[in-house]
Parts: structure tokens; sequence; C-alpha cells
């Protein structure tokens, strides 16, 4: 009974959210193929793996049970589009800048390698979910976001991914506002407690790291570390548009969407 009770609630607020066409269409298979020579790719353990990915790489997940998965990751994704206050406030920010997101179009959900948790195509401006690796609500959701950072980075500054102090400066934008929390930066050792906030940019730093060398497979540790360096102070100070660090397991998400107004975004 309590689960009919959800359901019906769940399909009232996509009702008030989506309009009707917006959810079939999104509902339907996204037939649009994604270069992954040009793909941000998220991987399942929290590290970036690049765009010099071959796509036999990133796609050849096992396809059994495919189309089952990817209504399960598209319904987790409107579940966030319409009630996580994070992707909702990355999404108000995004078309705040003129850069609205169409689910049918900026949003899909693949098969891929296990290695491979999801990421960003800037040439296409496309989010990949990978349904076969990210198949809880929060690993979805810290997806959704880190990689709405990247398109937002995107729109709003014209970032270009090819220009090394660009990419340097969104993932470390993308490190800081939604992979290194602070619980989360204490847990993987790159934080203490007695040092958190000296080491949460160290956490952030490798975050970036290991993020630029997995995309640019050209450029040495040392060349990477050195760009980082340089941007590092600037991009790190910028937490627009969430506006503050998300500490884990806190109303600090909440916090963030409701204070998205100082901002300018409804």
């Amino acid at each position: 009974m309590m689960q009919i009770v959800g359901e019906a609630i769940f399909l009232v607020l996509l009702l008030r959210h989506l309009d009707y066409l917006h959810l079939v269409h999104f509902l339907s298979r996204n037939a649009e193929q994604v270069d992954v020579h040009q793909l941000h790719i998220e991987g399942g353990g929290g590290r970036d793996l690049g765009g010099g990915l071959e796509r036999e790489r990133l796609l050849n997940g096992d396809a059994s049970r495919s189309e089952t998965r990817t209504l399960t990751c598209q319904s987790i994704i409107i579940i966030f589009i319409v009630a996580g206050p994070l992707v909702k406030l990355m999404y108000s920010a995004l078309k705040a800048s003129g850069c609205e997101i169409d689910l049918r179009r900026h949003i899909a959900c693949e098969v891929c390698d296990i290695k491979v948790s999801g990421g960003y195509d800037p040439r296409l401006n496309q989010i990949v979910v990978c349904q076969n690796v990210a198949r809880s609500k929060g690993m979805v959701q810290g997806i959704l976001t880190h990689e709405m950072i990247h398109m937002f980075d995107a729109c709003r500054h014209e970032l270009n991914f090819k220009d090394l102090n660009h990419l340097a400066c969104t993932e470390i934008r993308a490190a800081n506002l939604t992979h290194c929390s602070f619980l989360s930066a204490m847990t993987q050792g790159d934080a203490s407690f007695f040092r958190i906030q000296k080491q949460h940019a160290e956490c952030v730093k490798n975050k970036a790291l290991g993020s630029v060398l997995a995309v640019r497979s050209d450029v040495t540790k040392e060349e990477a570390l050195a760009v980082i360096d340089k941007v590092f102070l600037k991009c790190y100070k910028d937490l627009e548009p969430i506006g503050r660090r998300v500490r884990r397991n806190s109303a600090d998400m909440i916090r963030a969407y409701k204070e998205r107004v100082n901002y300018g975004y409804e």
C-alpha cells in the first residue's frame, strides 16, 4: 500500500515539474551516440578515466537486461531533477546561464565498462550515466552534479577542454564542490581531523590530478601538477553556482539550494 501511495505522489511531482511529452521522450532510449574520444569519464572508483579511451572500452559492458537498467537509471535521474537539491540547483544555474538542459538530449544512460561510472561529452554537451555501474541513487546524484559542473563551466565560461589551464580549473572545481567533502577526504586518507582545511585542498588537488592525467595522456604528472598549482587558488575559491563546499551527511545540500537566489538562480 505504501509503495502505491509513494508512486502516486512521485507521479504528481513529475507532472508538476515536467511536461508529459518531455517525460515520454526522455524515457525512450536516446539513440544518439556519444563520441568517447571527447568524453570526460568518471571512474567507478571516483577517478576520472579521460577522453582518450576507445569507445569499445567504454561501451563493452554486459548489455543483458540493459532496457530495464536504462529505465531504472532514467527514473533515478528524474527523481533528482525533481527533488535532488544539488541537481535542481545545477539545473537552475544552467537555465539561468542560457544553457537549459533538455533531458531528451543532454543526459543519456549507457552500458559501460565496469571501471567507468559516467562522463561529460563537451562536443555534444551531453552527460553520460553508466547504468550498469551507477546503480545507486547516491552514485547517480554524484555523477550528475560533478558532470553538470563541467557543463556549467563549458556554458558560462566558454571552457576549452583542450586548454590544460581550463581543464585543470574545471576538474579542481568539480572535485572541490562534489568529491572532496570533509568527511570523504578524511575517510580516504586525504585529510586528518586536525589539518582538515589544508588536507581538503590536498584532496582536491589529488582528484584533479588524476582527472587531468586520465583526460590528457600526452601530459606528464609534473606538467599536470604545475598547471594545477598555477590555477589552484583562483579555481578553488570559485564556488559558483553551489556557493559552498558540501559536507557529507549534513544539511549543506538543502542550504545551497535555498541560497541559490543569491546567485540569481530561481
